[in-house]
């Protein structure tokens, strides 16, 4: 082959590369909420409670608050610690700023942190969505994931040190309960408890009550709620 027979060739083939790349289509865009200021994780960490402690969980919801519009916020997870190593509780309510709180679509949820933790919330399977405006399965769901991590009472706050409800303050993938609500504040029985979006009941399991297995086993999968501080 000569010089400009290769040439040809070479830009034939140019050509046909050029125009496959253009023809692939772009990735689709996430779908966006700047205005969101609440959401449920759409998914874990993968470490069952061990969530790098308050700070990796706050971590994580910036992150996925970021993905979809609403980054410019200053996002806190919805979770208590127990006093321990010196250091004092933590109160899920106080981590949170003051509201409104409204979901991916534009729904309000809570005027303030009172209301929030009072029977006038409008927190429910329908309006508890994740990053995504995704509705979390909840009972008669397979699976079900209504179990949400929260570590706290009914009220918002710590639970008192001793026996373990925060996977070791979100540092346990083994040993240890963690403390969770219900999203679709539905549960086995109709009581308050099962009724309850961020204290129903101890996480329990096989592998220590903390896996990821152990949270899947009792309708979680290791989510918690995400709040803006504003």
């Amino acid at each position: 082959m000569n010089k400009s027979k290769a040439f040809i060739v070479a830009a034939l083939a140019l050509g046909v590369t050029s125009g496959v790349k253009a023809q692939q289509p772009a990735a689709p865009q996430l779908p966006q909420s700047p205005n969101m200021t609440f959401f449920v994780t759409g998914a874990g960490t993968g470490k069952g409670a061990d969530l790098g402690g308050l700070e990796g969980a706050d971590q994580h919801c910036q992150q996925l608050a970021q993905r979809h519009g609403a980054g410019g916020k200053t996002w806190r997870a919805y979770l208590s610690t127990q006093a321990a190593d010196a250091k004092p509780a933590v109160n899920a309510r106080d981590r949170i700023g003051n509201g409104p709180w409204q979901n991916f679509k534009g729904e309000l949820v809570a005027q303030n942190v009172d209301e929030l933790h009072s029977d006038s919330n409008k927190l429910s399977m329908n309006t508890s969505l994740t990053e995504r405006g995704q509705i979390v399965p909840g009972v008669g769901f397979a699976p079900n994931r209504h179990d949400v991590l929260t570590g706290s009472t009914p009220e918002g706050r710590a639970l008192p040190a001793g026996e373990d409800r925060t996977c070791r303050n979100w540092t346990s993938s083994t040993q240890g309960a963690a403390m969770v609500g219900h999203i679709d504040r539905k549960g086995s029985r109709d009581d308050a408890a099962s009724r309850s979006w961020n204290s129903s009941h101890p996480s329990r399991g096989p592998d220590g009550g903390c896996s990821q297995n152990d949270l899947r086993s009792t309708g979680g999968d290791g989510l918690f709620y995400c709040f803006a501080a504003q």
